[in-house]
Order: C-alpha cells, then structure tokens, then sequence
C-alpha cells in the first residue's frame, strides 16, 4: 500500500523527509491491533498491554500504574538532548460498550466490533475514532522520526490514562486523568510544557471546549387513589412547573453570550419518569444536563439551575432532591476549558495539518468535554484536542476512521513534533 498523505512538491522538506519512511501497512496494522484489544470501561488493561509492546519497541521506556486494581495507566518518553520543551501526547485507553454491535451488524463484515474491517478506505470498529486513531498516531509518528534520523531537543512524552468514558457501573469518573496529574505533582512523571488530548477531531484543532454537569432531580409529593386525588400531593405537577422552568431558563442562558468555537450554552433535559399506578403520582424524578461555555463558573451555573428548580416546583407537601453525580476535574462535573488563541503553538500544528491533509487544520471547538481541564487547571499546561476521527460517528455501531486521515495524521503529528521540539545540532 502506498502513502496516501499529501505529496505535494509545495510541501517542506521536513515533511518530504519524514513521508519517506511512512509505511501505511505498519501503521494500519498497530492501528487494528489497538482495535482488537477489548477495552471497554474497566478492561483498560488490554490495550495496555499492547501499547507497552509498541513503546518498548520504541525504545520510549514505558511504565505501568494501576491506578485502581488491575486497571493501569501507561507513560513513557522520547528523550531528546534535553534543551528543549516537552510535548505530551495524552488520551484515554477505554473505550464505550459495544452492546448490539454484532446483532447490528450480523452477517456483514462488521459483526465483529474489534475486527478493524477495511470498506471503502475506511478502518470500522469500537475505539478506532474514541480514541485509537489518535494513540497510535502520535506514536507511529515518533517512529517516523526516528527512522528519518531526527535528533530532537526537547522531549516527547506520552500518558495513556483508563476511566475516561461514562456508562458502566462504577466508572467513569477520570480515575486515570487523577492519578496521573497526582504522580506528576508528586514529581513521578515529568511535567509537560504543552499537550494534545487525542480525541477525535477530523484533524481540526480545538484550542476550547464546553463545560458540563449532569442533574439528577427527585420530586416527592403524596400518592392518593384516583378519585379522591385531593387527598393527594402532585409530584408530576411540580416536576412539570420545574421542567417548564427550566426550559425557559435554557432560553434565557442561550440568549446571554454566545462563543466564537463553542457555540451557545443550554440546558438539556434527558430523562423523566413519573406516575405508575392509576393514582395521583406521588414520585416523579427527571435527569438533564448543562452545558457551560468558558469562562462560566460551574458553582455559579449550578446554584442557579437548583434555584430555579427550587423556586418552580416548591409547594406544600413537595420535597425536592437535586444531585450531581458526574464529578470530573469538579465536584459538579467538568469545567470548561480555552487556552490563548493567540498562541504559537496552535498556529503551528494547524499549519502541519493543512501540510498533510489540504483544507483540514481549522481552528474550531470541542463538542464534547474531555480531560484537557485536568492539564490546564493542575498542571498550568496548554492543551488542545486533535486526531483522526469523527466524534459524530464514536460510541455508535458506526464507529470508523478514514484511512487517509489517519495516515495524515501521522505525517502531520511528527511535522509538529520536530518544530516544537526543534532539532539538536
């Protein structure tokens, strides 16, 4: 198979240098074999014990952590000659479920969620996008280095931390994120000067993100028989004063600002249950979210979504339980996050993007939340996202990256590396 990155006679030297050692049958075969490993919330250490065998081959020296029982972190380093800056590329290794993935797709050559089948220049499976892509990118981009006989000053570190994705019992909470960010502080793992989270962003850029928090809510009132509901205290009722509220109050913080990259916040309301027997429904309990735009203070935003709870739905007989169950980097959830626009650092790894890929490589801001915050808030580490894949397609039985994105990615990864690093003399 031929390199299907840029070969542009526009394009650097640097990067004419480094595609030279580009071979897209090794890449996309660390790429399905990250794919193969089941590491699905609480199974990280499958595809840990791959990425360890890919970096000792490396020569990166990597190390394991458990960082809950049998659920390891990895790291590991690049050294350069120690006079420049250290890059560190970071991502999740678990991935979401893959329930109903084989009876989705039984009889086609996608039954199998961790085959990493090829249709249509395209590498289909559970975790390729969320986030293998981008892993075994920013590896096979230090090969690519190392192959062309680049001699950086700085270093290039890599952390690949477990309990990223939300959904099952028990996880979810960034585990892995936490205990890395405590060894670095603890001066076990060196600190980086700047970072790249490695979710799927289709080779854009994404210097900012949104903020969330999730809200559970519980209305007790007085269940009654039918036909004496006087006798009765409505939950359905106030948690219908509280939902129309609350979408209300969505309008009014959607009207307030609006961000260039992220857009404009809400409140998102995602579950209700009420009501059951034929009676006055004395339980109705509902679930949203938040989203927060940067800048936004998540005790700011969740004091005054329980107010307008509290205020709405509050009666005689009502009793209002509100919880935030999805602490990330906060207490209530996950802050929002933006580094300077203006910083050098960005401009140049979209201007390696645009090299390998033409049109990629814009300056846009996450959808999603991940663990960038982790860096910025503790660390005082820059960060952004960027790799391969579509996050439109992650945590669906559609999960699939393009080839030759993928391989862009590398070329475009490495071009990064060496200019941020800089070359040792």
């Amino acid at each position: 198979m031929r390199a299907t990155a840029n070969t542009n006679a526009s394009t650097s030297p640097l990067y004419q240098q480094l595609i030279e050692h580009l071979d897209p049958e090794r890449a996309i075969a660390m790429f399905k074999g990250a794919i193969a490993c089941n590491s699905v919330t609480g199974n990280e250490a499958s595809v840990v014990a791959f990425l360890k065998t890919q970096m000792q081959a490396l020569n990166l020296d990597p190390k394991t952590a458990d960082f809950l029982p049998d659920r390891p972190n990895l790291w590991g380093e690049f050294a350069g000659a120690g006079t420049g800056k250290r890059l560190l590329f970071i991502g999740h290794t678990d991935t979401v479920h893959v329930r109903g993935w084989s009876e989705h797709w039984a009889g086609d050559p996608r039954e199998d969620p961790f085959a990493g089948t090829i249709i249509d220049g395209e590498i289909w499976g559970r975790g390729s996008g969320d986030l293998k892509a981008g892993i075994t990118a920013s590896l096979l981009a230090v090969e690519l280095i190392k192959k062309a006989g680049i001699k950086l000053k700085g270093d290039v570190s890599f952390a690949f931390v477990g309990d990223e994705e939300s959904g099952e019992c028990g996880t979810g909470v960034s585990a892995g994120a936490k205990d890395y960010i405590r060894r670095v502080l603890a001066d076990e793992i060196p600190r980086p000067d700047f970072a790249v989270y490695v979710e799927p962003t289709q080779l854009a850029v994404y210097p900012a993100q949104m903020g969330f928090f999730i809200a559970d809510v519980k209305i007790t009132g007085k269940s009654a028989y039918f036909g004496v509901p006087e006798q009765g205290v409505d939950a359905l009722k106030a948690a219908h004063r509280a939902l129309s509220a609350l979408w209300e109050h969505s309008d009014d913080i959607a009207a307030r600002a609006e961000h260039d990259l992220v857009g404009r916040a809400f409140v998102l309301v995602t579950a209700i249950e009420a009501g059951g027997s034929v009676a006055v429904p004395g339980e109705a309990s509902f679930s949203l979210i938040r989203k927060l735009l940067p800048g936004e203070s998540l005790d700011e935003a969740v004091a005054e979504l329980e107010a307008v709870i509290q205020s709405s739905a509050s009666a005689p007989g009502i009793k209002i339980d509100i919880s935030e169950p999805a602490g990330r980097d906060h207490k209530y959830g996950g802050s929002p996050a933006q580094i300077p626009l203006d910083s050098p650092v960005i401009g140049l790894l979209a201007s390696a993007l645009e090299e390998a890929m033409p049109g990629r490589g814009q300056i846009e801001g996450a959808p999603y939340w991940s663990e960038a915050p982790f860096l910025i808030k503790e660390l005082n580490c820059p960060t952004l996202y960027c790799a391969p894949g579509n996050i439109s397609n992650c945590h669906t039985f559609e999960e699939r990256v393009n080839i030759e994105e993928f391989l862009a990615g590398v070329i475009a990864y490495a071009v990064f590396i060496v200019q941020y690093c800089g070359i040792a003399k």
